[in-house]
């Protein structure tokens, strides 16, 4: 491959080459880089170990190649065989709870009170995290395979209670992510209602979060105050919400999130979906479709729905 579906903006990603070799590239719409700045690390997740320190020259280059589509003093990059965000997963994937106004009311929540605090989940990064048109197995109907397209927050300073103000100079950048939820087991029968959510049943499946297609740096997305997030479910709009209806800012996550725990280079964060979720109106993913998530400025993420085959 010589570019990546779904780019938009200059993104760093994690390519492997003809010969087997992990290595960090720079891609634009139109193409793949290598380039010094990069060179030499094993994938993204080995640029973000060193973010404080590269992160002023490299946001200059991608923000040049953004304006003028090379990033300057690059070479064409050829004879990449497989591309994804990260490389190795990172140490934790948090993810909150309900953050968008309009997709809580279309689940019947009309306010959350002013002294709403965010709530998150965890994802094993190991397991659940897959490549943009890497497929999702489903298990079966029962599971009730639900999107949910959101931006993901890519942590490049780690550090532990960041103030709001400073939250922006430990964010690296922004990519998208697709919260593959399963409703069917969610919710258990029992009576004892502290134990009928599982959300490791719902949250935690093998390949449940599809991430990418690359990290686009900070700098170069701007303002992420009002983006704009798509779905759609072959081809079919289901999510067309933005950014401007979060509860909790994106600040306000990852500040709230660095209270809870310490937050360390590579670590993502998710801000949550908007309306048009499927278990809404009772529809459900099927093996066959394809679900693609885009958010303009950051890229589009495309997960293709297919059934596991068990022995």
């Amino acid at each position: 491959m010589d570019t990546i579906s779904g780019i938009e903006a200059p993104s760093l990603v994690s390519v492997v080459t003809a010969g087997g070799a992990s290595r960090a590239a720079i891609a634009t719409p139109e193409a793949l880089w290598s380039h010094p700045l990069v060179d030499g690390h094993l994938d993204v997740l080995s640029i973000l170990a060193t973010w404080a320190s590269i992160a002023p020259r490299l946001t200059d280059v991608m923000a040049a190649a953004a304006a003028s589509g090379k990033p300057p003093g690059a070479r064409p990059l050829t004879n990449v065989t497989a591309a994804r965000l990260l490389g190795r997963p990172p140490a934790k994937v948090l993810c909150s709870g309900p953050n968008f106004t309009d997709h809580l009311a279309e689940m019947g929540e009309f306010g959350l009170g002013e002294e709403w605090q965010p709530y998150f989940f965890l994802k094993p990064p190991s397991t659940t995290i897959r490549a943009s048109r890497e497929a999702f197995e489903s298990d079966s109907p029962d599971d009730k395979v639900d999107w949910e397209g959101e931006l993901a927050v890519v942590i490049g300073v780690g550090g532990r209670d960041i103030p709001i103000e400073d939250v922006a100079g430990h964010v690296a950048g922004y990519t998208v992510a697709n919260d593959i939820s399963l409703r069917g087991p969610h919710r258990r029968d029992t009576p004892a209602a502290p134990f009928q959510w599982d959300w490791v049943a719902s949250k935690a499946a093998d390949g449940s979060l599809p991430l990418g297609p690359g990290l686009v740096p900070a700098a170069v997305v701007g303002s992420v105050a009002d983006l704009p997030i798509r779905t759609t479910v072959n081809g079919i709009v289901q999510q067309d919400g933005t950014t401007a209806n979060m509860v909790c800012s994106v600040a306000e996550l990852v500040a709230h999130a660095s209270r809870l725990l310490t937050l360390e280079p590579g670590d993502i964060v998710l801000t949550g979906t908007p309306a048009g979720v499927g278990a809404g109106r009772g529809t459900f993913l099927r093996p066959g479709d394809e679900v693609a998530v885009s958010i303009i400025g950051v890229g589009t993420l495309t997960t293709p729905i297919s059934s596991r085959e068990t022995r």
